[in-house]
């Protein structure tokens, strides 16, 4: 009997494997994620917010860091996943923005077949950067391969 191939992935698929724990307080959702690319979303909420009334800095370096991982970890098969950890992240602050949608946009630059590296860049509604980052990612061995493991 023929194998039935997966059903196409879905950006509610996507949210669906994040909702959960930290990644679930945050509150970012997937915009797009294909190969080599990630885009989040998050709508900045009062929570969000340091003492000066601007997104707290760690809020940024949270999606910078889940962008850039997601990056290297694209799987296309709903019912399986790909993880990876970071092993190192630099990150510059580059503006302020107080409540409103921002993106977070993740790109797989370089990379074996477990180490790789992103850029990450975060923009505010109006298009303005607000931060961008660098940062090195390794494969769980278990999701080395592009078929990743079952969820």
């Amino acid at each position: 009997m023929a194998e039935v191939p997966p059903s196409a992935f879905s950006m509610e698929d996507a949210n669906a494997r994040f909702n959960m724990g930290f990644p679930a307080l945050v509150g970012f959702h997937f915009l797009e994620w294909e190969d080599g690319r990630a885009v989040l979303g998050l709508q900045v909420r009062p929570e969000h917010l340091n003492l000066g009334g601007v997104i707290h800095g760690g809020v940024l370096a949270t999606l910078m860091d889940v962008a850039g991982a997601c990056a290297g970890t694209y799987c296309a098969d709903p019912a399986r996943i790909r993880k990876a950890v970071t092993l190192s992240m630099t990150n510059t602050f580059t503006g302020q923005a107080g409540e409103g949608l921002i993106r977070a946009i993740g790109t797989r630059r370089a990379g074996g077949s477990r180490i790789y590296n992103s850029t990450m860049e975060v923009f505010d509604q109006q298009g303005q950067l607000l931060a961008m980052g660098e940062g090195t990612f390794r494969l769980r061995s278990s999701s080395a391969g592009p078929a990743g493991e079952p969820v």
